[in-house]
């Protein structure tokens, strides 16, 4: 953790980040879509220090199809109005499709539900 005292930001940690990557429920994730950044907003869940998160057919998917084997933006950010703070976690990496029958189902036992029924 390195604390910058003329602009009052602490950079967390690494092991801080993923803790409270596990805390929060929504968080957007950012690819590169032809020219164009888009930003979608996604629930997921964090096992074993990988973001996972489930989608329909539709933008997101079309986008990670895309973006598949590139590199992506995940974010998530929080307030604790007690002690006035605000941070922000943002984490970068390679998106990839679960598609090996042994990950899909241990990802079908983490609590990773859909928004939508459809």
């Amino acid at each position: 953790m390195e604390i910058y005292p003329e602009s009052g930001t602490t950079m967390l940690g690494e092991d801080e980040c993923w803790r409270l990557l596990a805390t929060a429920e929504v968080g957007r994730l950012a690819v590169a879509v032809g020219d164009a950044p888009e930003i979608f907003p996604v629930n997921f869940v964090v096992d074993n220090r990988t973001v996972l998160f489930r989608t329909a057919e539709g933008t997101k998917l079309a986008a990670l199809t895309v973006a598949i084997g590139r590199r992506v933006a995940f974010e998530i950010d929080g307030y604790d109005a007690t002690t006035g703070e605000a941070w922000s976690v943002v984490v970068h990496g390679m998106a990839e499709m679960l598609d090996r029958l042994n990950d899909v189902y241990a990802a079908q036992e983490l609590p990773l539900f859909p928004w939508e029924a459809t």
